[in-house]
């Protein structure tokens, strides 16, 4: 699939669910904007997750161009979209490889997020640009974390570091960096444990992981990208908040997009926690994975209203 199909496909929940309550809200050929209308439309776009700044931002926009006038489904549907893709506004933001050097990735997330399918996908791609990689199996508190990165390891070919259980995390993300510098592979990406971000313990704890990679490459991690799982909506933004203050965050993956209604939360995530969104999971295969395009996120989000809905927003 390209990357429009992998949007498409990733929210297709979140599309239907708009579809579906959008079409209540223009039962007849036109509606008048006033009050209740708007009303019923805040209820709408508050059940995709976006967010109450979002959604009052868009309720706004409509208020402002349309109150008191009967306008057609097509007519709100496009303001939606020319809003929603200026709340989002980045750049593609893929990884920021070192200038020389190994560049070295920390993965981190609370527990069940889907870091473990993250890296793979990550490693998948960057292998497939021709890039030679080690894992650094971080999450030494788990035994079945460990294997499950191993088995990824061996289906898509690239060398992994292991401690033995138990073991500091930051000694795993040593000796990952230091294999990646001996063997001359081009990316390490580091995993860590799954820690609520509520564990003080913990969350000190990938500051000393981070430490440990920086004695070997003072500039390093290039990325540290914290995994948020998309099911859990807003939660997802205090997790991000938490993470940020541990450690150096320089992006986003969401996972399991797929797996929800509420897709609209990546607009809540990216206006609220000021990262950039680099990649959304859309699926259990390495090959489920796009990067983020904020136009093509919008334009997938309205798919299902027709093809007038499918062409990029002007925003």
């Amino acid at each position: 699939m390209g990357l429009f199909e992998k949007f498409k496909s990733g929210l297709s929940k979140t599309a239907n669910l708009l579809k579906t309550d959008v079409r209540d809200l223009f039962k007849n050929e036109g509606r008048l904007i006033d009050d209740p209308f708007l009303e019923e439309m805040r209820a709408i776009l508050f059940k995709t997750d976006m967010g109450y700044a979002a959604v009052e931002e868009i309720v706004a926009e409509v208020a402002t161009k349309m109150r008191g006038r009967v306008v057609l489904l097509e007519e709100v549907v496009a303001t939606w979209k020319n809003k929603l893709a200026d709340l989002m506004a980045q750049d593609t933001s893929p990884i920021r490889f070192a200038d020389s050097g190994p560049t070295v990735i920390m993965v981190c997330g609370v527990n069940g997020a889907g870091k473990t399918t993250s890296i793979a996908k990550l490693a998948h791609l960057l292998k497939a640009d021709g890039k030679t990689i080690v894992l650094g199996a971080g999450d030494t508190f788990r035994a079945a974390a460990v294997e499950q990165l191993s088995i990824w390891s061996k289906r898509l070919g690239v060398n992994i570091v292991q401690g033995e259980p138990g073991a500091h995390p930051a000694s795993v993300a040593y000796r990952a960096v230091e294999e990646t510098i001996k063997t001359g592979a081009d990316v390490c990406i580091v995993d860590t444990a799954g820690r609520l971000q509520t564990q003080r313990n913990l969350m000190a704890e990938l500051t000393k992981i981070q430490d440990s990679i920086r004695k070997q490459i003072p500039e390093a991690p290039h990325e540290v990208l914290l995994v948020l799982d998309a099911t859990t909506g807003q939660n997802g933004i205090s997790q991000a908040n938490k993470f940020t203050e541990a450690v150096d965050c320089t992006g986003i993956v969401l996972a399991k997009l797929d797996g929800t209604a509420k897709g609209g939360v990546v607009v809540a995530i990216r206006g609220q926690v000021g990262l950039p969104v680099k990649y959304v999971g859309v699926g259990e295969q390495p090959e489920d994975w796009a990067l983020f395009d904020h136009q093509q996120f919008v334009t997938a989000l309205f798919t299902e209203f027709g093809e007038d809905s499918t062409a990029p927003p002007t925003g």
